[in-house]
């Protein structure tokens, strides 16, 4: 005879069924349709339904054609230096940030709100304004001007080097507050009586952080770090208006590069082999980051 246990997951499981199904075919539908597209020549020109894409089969010469792709590498290269930067500053300046914010303090609740607010901006109008403050005659080069006393002329977003620097710092701006507050709620969780002990015992503020604070640390560090590699592989609204993936394609990350071929050249068979590829890359990163955090809760 069944348990009323088995009997409510049985009917809780026929309830939610039809949620479940919807949500599979949401998930593994485009992926798919993505993996069925990336094997074929199919474009929107060529007059023929995705359906009937199998017409123009070409049996996997689009990945093939990714390892050869110049324009493809390079824009990856742009990514993964915007990465090597922004996420280790980001990193530092949540973590410094995190630990002035673990103790009480005066006005520390409207810091707090002025602190995170770059992130509430929408990216598109956060790329506005750094367009609009990197400009030759905008307040960047007055700043600059009134420090070493003579007028600058600057062509930020002009220049290949000056415009990927905007790029990373308006990045930095924006993004810098989610850091700080995922390393601030790791913080929080660490025992306070552990450090009261540690202090007891007159070990130095380094001292505890290394031995107590950093290794509790160690799985929302992982996660952190997986998340801002993610975005910034998805890094868009903000770079394109600032610069267009200009000056030529000095700040063309791989989103700018999948939508000015997907939007321009309309290779959307390539395209689709293009975003699967980056889709193993940015999962093979999260499933790290989920496996450092089992190990590290083990």
């Amino acid at each position: 005879m069944p348990r009323p246990r088995d009997e409510g997951a049985a009917l809780g499981f026929r309830l939610t069924l039809p949620a479940q199904i919807l949500v599979l075919f949401i998930a593994v539908f485009p992926l798919l349709m993505q993996l069925y597209l990336s094997l074929t020549d199919w474009a929107p020109l060529t007059g023929t339904a995705w359906p009937r894409a199998w017409e123009y089969w070409n049996a996997g010469a689009n990945y093939v054609d990714l390892l050869s792709d110049r324009r493809l590498w390079d824009a990856l290269a742009r990514t993964g230096l915007i990465i090597l930067i922004c996420v280790p500053v980001q990193f530092l300046l949540g973590l410094g940030l995190a630990l002035l914010f673990v103790d009480d303090f005066p006005g520390k609740r409207l810091a707090y709100s002025i602190l995170i607010m770059p992130m509430m901006v929408v990216p598109a109008v956060a790329g506005y304004m750094f367009f609009m403050l990197f400009q030759s005659g905008g307040p960047i080069n007055g700043l600059l001007g009134s420090l070493i006393g003579r007028d600058l002329a600057i062509a930020w977003l002009s220049d290949p080097v000056l415009a990927l620097v905007a790029v990373m710092l308006a990045d930095i701006w924006q993004w810098t507050p989610l850091m700080f507050l995922i390393l601030l709620a790791g913080l929080v969780g660490v025992p306070a009586d552990q450090m009261k002990a540690a202090a007891l015992l007159g070990a130095s503020p380094w001292q505890r952080f290394v031995t107590i604070v950093l290794p509790r640390m160690r799985p929302i560090i992982a996660i952190a770090l997986a998340i801002r590699v993610i975005e910034i592989f998805k890094i868009f609204d903000t770079l394109y208006i600032m610069t267009g993936g200009g000056p030529g394609s000095a700040t063309e990350t791989i989103s700018v590069y999948i939508y000015e071929v997907t939007t321009q050249d309309l290779v959307w068979g390539y395209v689709a082999a293009i975003g699967l590829a980056i889709l193993i890359v940015l999962s093979v990163i999260a499933a790290f980051a989920v496996r450092r955090l089992g190990e590290s809760r083990a």
